[in-house]
């Protein structure tokens, strides 16, 4: 980083800086090192931080060269994508568990549900609702005519 002067860093994108940081660490940083560390290679004010580190975590996290480990933010090519997807699997087993736990929890209340039908109310096949008096009519019995 030292062969990099001010004026070539102002010409590099916050996420750019990042990845030339990243490269020369053995390890990941969090947010607030990695944009505190590029604010002062740029020597820009400390108040940027404030007015846009939201700004740069969000860019950090939409860029394909970055991934978040453990709360540090790193090159994705230092890690597997089996590592990503063991622990992907866990938290969506932790969330089906919790889940089915919640499910459980719900189904444990004593819901009646029988008693929630009005006794008035009676459910008869021969009750045809009042229809016995209908009279289906076709076109003919209607009267109307083909012109």
């Amino acid at each position: 980083m030292k062969e990099l002067n001010k004026k070539n860093l102002e010409n590099l994108s916050y996420k750019d800086i990042t990845y030339l940081l990243l490269e020369r660490e053995k390890s990941g940083k969090n947010t607030l090192d990695l944009f505190k560390e590029i604010i002062n290679m740029l020597e820009l004010p400390e108040s940027t931080i404030d007015t846009q580190i939201a700004d740069y975590y969000t860019s950090l996290s939409t860029d394909k060269r970055f991934v978040m480990v453990d709360g540090l933010w790193d090159l994705r090519n230092r890690h597997t994508s089996d590592k990503f997807l063991s622990k992907v699997e866990e938290d969506e087993e932790e969330d089906m568990i919790d889940e089915i736990d919640e499910v459980e929890t719900d189904d444990d209340e004593d819901t009646n549900y029988e008693e929630d039908i009005d006794d008035e109310t009676t459910f008869d096949d021969d009750d045809d609702d009042g229809l016995s008096d209908l009279v289906v009519l076709d076109e003919d019995d209607m009267g109307l005519e083909d012109n």
